[in-house]
């Protein structure tokens, strides 16, 4: 495996786990405190965006430079 591939899989994972965690911790404040909901509103905002961008990116066919190259 090359090193760039191991580091790009290191990455997402330490990513994931930070993602899992703040999110973890913000729902456990809204038990805590009543108005913490409040902040889980901006969360699942930014997650909504993070999706439509990536929906985008994977469906549209114009940005799919590298699909015609021969190898």
């Amino acid at each position: 495996m090359k090193l760039d591939t191991l580091v790009l899989i290191t990455v997402c994972v330490l990513a994931g786990f930070a993602v899992t965690t703040w999110l973890s911790m913000l729902v456990l404040a809204a038990f805590a405190v009543p108005f913490a909901w409040l902040a889980l509103f901006p969360a699942a905002l930014v997650g909504y965006v993070i999706y439509r961008v990536i929906a985008e990116r994977v469906g549209n066919a114009e940005d799919d430079h590298y699909d015609g190259m021969k190898h």
